[in-house]
């Protein structure tokens, strides 16, 4: 009977603490996940995989990037944006394609003549990447680093075919602010 006296006010408390409706589910600040919010808009899958290609996640940026052709169709800036995916993935056969096709309705896009100008450099294509780069210097009016950069290097590689490799550090242009780079692997 002593026993049962000492562990009333535990079993109180145990007991007024299963009485609590709130849970963990109530708090906002709980361990679990909130639940998808179905009202809300998702966000735009070009947003979503311009974040993934610039976390270098291309296999992740491929797929948002063909749910905004879902959502938007095949334009030129969704298919930009796949052919880059491509190219980070190491598909170039796929990404030269999908330039091309964009060039093919809009022969006057610097970030689409850019990204060729990448593959054509990737496939031991030096004399038509820099023709390539210096149209889209050109269309570009000198504004983009990243362009008038894989100019300097796609000519000093023409100059020097032995240029080291290694060395190179070819920049995707991307619509929007910021650019992608693609580095060569050790």
């Amino acid at each position: 009977m002593m026993t049962s006296a000492r562990f009333a006010p535990l079993a109180l408390v145990l007991f007024l603490a299963a009485c609590n409706t709130g849970g963990l589910g109530a708090s906002s600040n709980g361990p679990f996940a909130p639940g998808v919010d179905y009202n809300k808009q998702a966000v735009d899958g070009l947003i979503v995989g311009d974040r993934l290609m610039e976390a270098g996640e291309y296999e992740l940026a491929l797929e948002a990037y063909i749910r905004a052709a879902g959502e938007h169709g095949l334009t030129p800036d969704v298919l930009t944006s796949i052919g880059a995916a491509n190219l980070g993935l190491g598909r170039l056969g796929q990404a030269e394609e999908q330039f091309r096709d964009v060039l093919k309705k809009n022969p006057d896009r610097p970030d689409a003549l850019n990204n060729l100008g990448v593959v054509l450099l990737e496939t031991d294509r030096t004399p038509e990447a820099v023709q390539v780069f210096r149209k889209a210097y050109a269309l570009d009016n000198g504004q983009s680093d990243s362009i008038r950069d894989n100019l300097r290097l796609s000519l000093a590689k023409m100059e020097n075919p032995s240029y080291d490799d290694e060395q190179q550090e070819f920049k995707l242009v991307r619509r929007g602010r910021s650019d992608y780079v693609i580095r060569q692997t050790p």
